[in-house]
């Protein structure tokens, strides 16, 4: 009996503190895209009257919109910020489209920090790298996301999305001795392209390598037809400069190679490649990247039904002034030049279904 009475008692406190304990909050969930994390779904109430259908011409305007986040500089670089929805043309295939939505783009940045980190030419690509990288999370703000990926066979997830800033500061300093000596720069790029592919809001890739390739199942012509779809901003920071410095009569064709594959990685994204001499550099390269993700605007637009027929189709974004004309800025020296817009170069068209 004594015995009974006691596992009664132990059952009624472990029973009474589960229903006082208080629930624990959890922030925003950061996006999901790199690893996947399962949760419980709830079952949802059914209303007492179920909504209708929304019409079809809404989802199809849905589907066909097609967005452009642009940055506007002056020739010198300096970023032109306050411009409104009239300051802007749109060109699909040299045909003008109406401009249907339209904002400042204010949103938290969701950026992957891929590094490649190599054992080709016995490390030293890798050391450039890391130390290339290290201290870009410091210039995000609290509510901008950052995951890590190095690559050298294949990508490797070395900090999913965070806040913590420490955190990604530290796994790159943890990184010692690479893996492989091949560098895989066309798959890791598409890779994480595609990841992204779901995520909302701006995004973008910050590429931090040689631009080498030499084992990736993907070619570069197919890499470019991946960025010229996506509107995924990609920004490159080539490590193989510094080597050029140190070691000038290294292999130059192929690194002029690399290096140029590296500016049409940004150019047909609309983002930016610099090509660091020194380690100096970077602070300033890191603020310009956040500086063109913090400025972006966002325009879209629903092309007409003629151009559903699943091509490639150019975009060109120009920038006018109130009265229609280009807008004109002074430069350094005092000189009225047309500003500079950069945005996607493109985009695949859907294909119009047969008899539509």
């Amino acid at each position: 009996m004594r015995q009974n009475a006691l596992l009664r008692w132990i059952l009624f406190a472990v029973v009474t503190t589960a229903l006082i304990v208080p629930a624990k909050n959890f922030a925003a969930a950061p996006p999901q895209i790199l690893t996947q994390i399962p949760q419980k779904k709830q079952k949802p109430q059914k209303p007492a009257t179920p909504p209708p259908p929304p019409p079809q011409y809404s989802i199809t305007v849905k589907s066909q919109l097609v967005q452009v986040n642009t940055v506007v500089t002056d020739q010198d670089g300096n970023i032109i910020t306050g411009l409104k929805q009239q300051n802007f043309r749109i060109f699909d295939n040299n045909q003008p489209e109406p401009i249907t939505n339209f904002e400042p783009n204010d949103a938290p940045i969701t950026i992957v920090l891929l590094m490649e980190f190599s054992a080709r030419f016995g490390g030293i690509f890798a050391y450039y790298s890391k130390y290339l990288a290290y201290g870009f999370a410091d210039h995000l703000g609290p509510k901008d996301w950052i995951a890590v990926v190095t690559f050298d066979l294949k990508p490797h997830i070395l900090v999913d999305f965070t806040h913590n800033k420490q955190e990604v500061d530290n796994a790159i300093l943890s990184l010692y001795f690479p893996g492989f000596s091949e560098s895989d720069t066309y798959d890791a790029l598409i890779n994480t392209i595609d990841r992204l592919k779901d995520v909302p809001g701006k995004k973008s890739i910050l590429l931090v390598g040689t631009g080498f390739d030499t084992f990736s199942k993907h070619t570069l012509d197919q890499t470019y037809n991946v960025l010229k779809q996506t509107n995924v901003t990609v920004f490159c920071v080539g490590a193989a400069e510094m080597l050029e410095v140190a070691n000038p009569n290294g292999d130059s064709i192929t690194y002029l190679q690399a290096k140029n594959e590296m500016n049409y990685f940004a150019k047909y994204t609309g983002g930016l490649a610099w090509f660091p001499r020194f380690e100096g550099e970077m602070p300033g390269i890191f603020n310009d990247v956040v500086a063109f993700l913090r400025n972006q605007y966002s325009l879209g637009y629903v092309p007409s039904a003629m151009s559903r027929d699943g091509k490639y189709h150019k975009i060109k974004v120009e920038v006018v002034d109130d009265k229609g004309n280009p807008l004109m800025i002074a430069n350094r020296k005092g000189k009225m030049k047309k500003v500079i817009a950069y945005a996607r170069e493109g985009y695949l068209a859907t294909k119009a279904p047969a008899g539509s």
